[in-house]
């Protein structure tokens, strides 16, 4: 089947997608609206109020917000920076007069993908590598993380079956075997691993679920940017000679998937009434694909690991 879930699986069910805006994040929010819960859409770029960001894309949380209503769940943008303790709490305190509590909560901030540099940067020693750049790094992809949970967790716990998804890039065992990018960009794709361990020990004497997720080479819309193609085109990059002399994409790139991949598992998790078994463990979008029989968009069973 496409999806994992029936359309209204996820009725009444509320979920925070902190982290929204765009890529990995914007699939996991359209995905939950599939299957019907109320999702609150959080980063930085918003049409509606400025805060900064480390990138100049056109991607807002009310773009995000939109698709998911469109797709059958309710939308609801909340712009916040999740490095501001004092803005994560506001939503904490907004979340819970609304709502009372929340059921689903995903870290997917990130924000470092130009300070991780490109692939002609990657592989140099740590002392190479500019040290706040790196920082920041670490700032962006484990803070964060840090701060929401403690901010949102209180919440999540208000009912057993809460569920925590850490979203990062390569899972606990792949990662463990393998030096990724820098010694900034390895570190903070590590530890948000750990990070859903330590929480998942946290969470299961009150009924709750800690995992993390990853998806594999993901089409998102930096990525669709860098080969200059659309999400439906996206296999022209394929294509050896291409006009304009746009980028060739490697022959791998036929493994990639759609945000909305890894945004399925999150939703089969979440509408598992077993989703318990997941504490504390570390999964791939084509790991979730093969338990629970959901596809890609576009058909697809993508496996962007196996080539590595």
């Amino acid at each position: 089947m496409s999806a994992p879930t029936g359309p209204r699986a996820l009725a009444g069910r509320v979920a925070v997608v902190a982290g929204a805006t765009r890529g990995a994040g914007r699939g996991i929010a359209e995905a939950l609206g599939e299957a019907g819960a109320t999702v609150v859409c959080t980063g930085r770029t918003s049409s509606a109020v400025h805060l900064d960001s480390d990138y100049d894309r056109p991607e807002t949380i009310e773009e995000t917000a939109e698709l998911v209503d469109d797709l059958g769940g309710v939308g609801v943008a909340v712009p916040t920076d999740h490095l501001d303790v004092g803005q994560v709490r506001a939503l904490a305190d907004r979340l819970r007069h609304d709502y009372g509590g929340i059921d689903v909560l995903v870290n997917d901030v990130w924000g470092a993908e130009l300070l991780k540099g490109p692939p002609s940067t990657w592989n140099r020693p740590l002392w190479e590598h500019d040290l706040d750049d790196g920082l920041r790094i670490l700032r962006l992809g484990v803070d964060t993380h840090l701060i929401t949970s403690h901010c949102l967790l209180p919440l999540l716990i208000t009912r057993p079956g809460g569920l925590l998804v850490e979203v990062t890039d390569g899972t606990a065992e792949f990662n463990a075997r393998h030096y990724r990018v820098s010694a900034f960009y390895d570190l903070a794709k590590v530890a948000v691993n750990r990070i859903a361990f330590s929480q998942g020990h946290d969470l299961a004497p009150y009924g709750g679920t800690a995992v993390s997720v990853t998806p594999g080479w993901l089409r998102s819309e930096m990525m669709l940017d860098t080969y200059a193609v659309t999400a439906d085109g996206w296999r022209e990059a394929l294509r050896p000679e291409r006009a304009g002399g746009a980028p060739t994409a490697p022959a791998a790139f036929l493994a990639s998937e759609s945000p909305r991949f890894v945004g399925r598992g999150v939703a089969a998790i979440a509408a598992d009434p077993d989703r318990a078994r997941w504490n504390q463990r570390s999964v791939s979008s084509v790991d979730l694909a093969r338990v629970y029989g959901f596809t890609d968009v576009d058909g697809r069973t993508p496996d962007a690991w196996a080539e590595q």
